[in-house]
């Protein structure tokens, strides 16, 4: 009996928050909110009595969001202003949609009254239809106006307008071929070049990941990249990456031999007095000691070194005036190390984590153009960085 209580407290107070937040939408002017709201909490039992409230505010909401609805469009259609023809769209199917949402919760009873509540729909298709047409002949010859600009945010918004035309008149005229045309015209198209300033060769599989823009990421809507130069297009920006310098230290082996010693236990050995006798517990039993000893390792430690470093700008070039908009420095290294040991003597001598080293051995070193290589896959990331921090205004 006390669960059933909590439990018919806690719809109760459910249900009262959510009368009551429907209602501050209400007063509030969020009339579409407010509707929601109400029919959400209606669909599951509208003739339920503890809905009753839901169904005042659903009345009340409808009459006014229409209301203002109707005196917004009056407004509008008298000033005859082309930019508010999609506003008109709009509203007239906000009207329609209403109105649909409504319907399948019909009738809905005032339990109290004993009557039914009133809505009154109106059938908007005509207005919808006209309103549609208007609107997509409008945003069609607004869109052809744009396409004519050289100003490629001007055809990008000609590309927004068709998009939306598509959307709400699917195939209209041609302007699925017109959205592609802006597309083409309103898009940035990049050319990236690698120049080679060093005395080095760039292995061609580093010059082909550093074109790769698909790893990269880097093409989007607006933006393309090729990595290679194409006759038809008209690019409209280029970036070179220079390379300035490849440096590469000779190959190094240092080499350096060192002595461990070390005190272990060995066994046990009999404690023996000052005369060399052993001594006994008063069992007469031999006392045993730890046997101590030295062990020592004498270590040949060899370390194997190379390094490359790259250095380079990635310049941001205006293609048309052939201008140097912006520079960055590029710059990145790679390192190989081997290190390993030899070793005389006891191995216990030394700390168990040297032990790797004398698993190790001489490993032939990497060649120049592997060294270049292995710099690459560092400065791929690097020059990712800079593209990705410095793309091209959208």
């Amino acid at each position: 009996m006390k669960k059933q209580l909590l439990l018919f407290i806690s719809i109760l107070f459910i249900t009262s928050c959510g009368v009551k937040q429907t209602r501050n939408l209400l007063t509030s002017g969020n009339y579409d909110e407010a509707i929601d709201n109400a029919i959400y909490n209606l669909r599951s039992n509208k003739d339920k009595k503890g809905n009753q409230d839901y169904v005042y505010l659903l009345e009340e909401a409808f009459a006014k969001a229409k209301e203002r609805d109707l005196n917004s469009l009056n407004l509008l259609e008298q000033e005859k202003n082309p930019l508010n023809l999609e506003k008109i769209f709009n509203t007239y199917a906000l009207l329609n949609n209403r109105q649909e949402k409504i319907k399948p919760l019909l009738p809905l009873k005032f339990l109290k009254e004993g009557k039914n509540a009133k809505f009154p729909f109106d059938n908007y298709n005509k207005q919808i239809a006209e309103s549609k047409t208007a609107l997509s002949k409008f945003l069609y010859a607004n869109s052809v106006a744009l396409l004519k600009s050289s100003d490629k945010m001007q055809i990008r918004k000609a590309y927004d307008d068709l998009e939306y035309l598509n959307q709400i008149n699917p195939n209209y005229s041609n302007s699925l071929q017109l959205q592609q045309e802006a597309l083409n015209k309103g898009r940035y198209y990049v050319n990236v070049a690698l120049r080679n300033q060093t005395n080095m060769v760039i292995p061609v599989a580093l010059q082909n990941d550093l074109l790769d823009f698909n790893t990269f990421g880097m093409n989007d809507k607006w933006t393309v990249y090729h990595n290679t130069f194409q006759n038809q297009v008209h690019y409209d920006y280029q970036i070179i990456v220079n390379f300035k310098a490849i440096n590469i230290t000779p190959e190094q082996i240092k080499e350096k031999e060192f002595v461990k010693e070390k005190i272990i236990k060995d066994g046990l050995k009999d404690l023996l007095d000052k005369n060399g006798k052993q001594v006994k517990d008063s069992l007469g039993k031999v006392i045993k000691v730890d046997n101590l000893k030295t062990i020592v390792i004498r270590i040949r430690e060899f370390n194997q070194f190379k390094a490359c470093q790259i250095n380079a700008n990635v310049d941001y070039i205006d293609y048309k005036n052939k201008q140097l908009l912006q520079s960055f420095p590029l710059a990145s290294e790679s390192v190989f190390r081997n290190d390993y040991a030899t070793y005389k003597g006891d191995k216990r001598a030394t700390e168990e984590a040297y032990y790797s080293y004398f698993n190790r051995k001489l490993v032939p070193f990497p060649s120049n153009e592997q060294m270049v290589y292995n710099t690459g896959e560092d400065l791929k990331l690097r020059l990712k960085d800079i593209f990705t921090k410095n793309k091209f205004s959208n």
